[in-house]
């Protein structure tokens, strides 16, 4: 049987009804288009109650393949679930930080920006990167040429305007797509 979409997956799995208390999000590679066989599905929560997110987890997805929960030591603690289903690797990540303002999500929002203003090109090139093995922020900061920490490098442009992402675009020698457009995405 072939593996069902991500999108198809999370259907299936109920998780975004089950976390809708917790403003569920998803992220990652899959609604990038930047997955690879071996990805996962992320899912960002915000989870003021962490008792509360990790009963829901453990609820819906106890039974299912390789069901692991757990949560940080250190500030601000989030809650983790890992499992399989329906052909996918998931994570859930619930933290008390609203899911706006978790670096997750805002490294997810300025690729998403960033593909779209790079166009079809810079997909291929972070691909291509991602082939090579590398993780997705590596791969952004590799194909665009940026310095120092990747992840750090990502942060601090998630706040940059358009037009900033689009001179860093064209600067890395991709010429920037329309605005708007998440090209070549599922």
């Amino acid at each position: 049987m072939e593996k069902p979409s991500y999108e198809e997956a999370l259907a299936l799995t109920g998780l975004m009804k089950t976390l809708a208390a917790f403003n569920p999000r998803v992220a990652g590679t899959p609604p990038l288009g930047l997955d690879l066989p071996s990805s996962d599905i992320d899912i960002l929560c915000h989870a003021r109650d962490a008792t509360a997110l990790a009963a829901a987890l453990w609820t819906v997805g106890a039974d299912w393949e390789g069901f692991t929960l757990y949560q940080w030591r250190r500030a601000p603690r989030p809650v983790i679930a890992r499992f399989r289903a329906h052909g996918w690797a998931f994570e859930v990540f619930g933290s008390p930080e609203p899911v706006e303002t978790q670096a997750g999500w805002r490294h997810f929002m300025v690729e998403a920006r960033l593909l779209s203003l790079g166009g079809l090109a810079l997909r291929a090139a972070v691909m291509a990167a991602r082939l090579g093995g590398m993780k997705t922020e590596p791969a952004f900061a590799q194909v665009l040429k940026l310095r120092g920490d990747p992840y750090a490098a990502l942060l601090l442009l998630a706040a940059a305007p358009d037009d900033r992402l689009s001179a860093l675009v064209a600067a890395a020698g991709f010429i920037p797509a329309s605005r708007g457009l998440l090209a070549g995405g599922r």
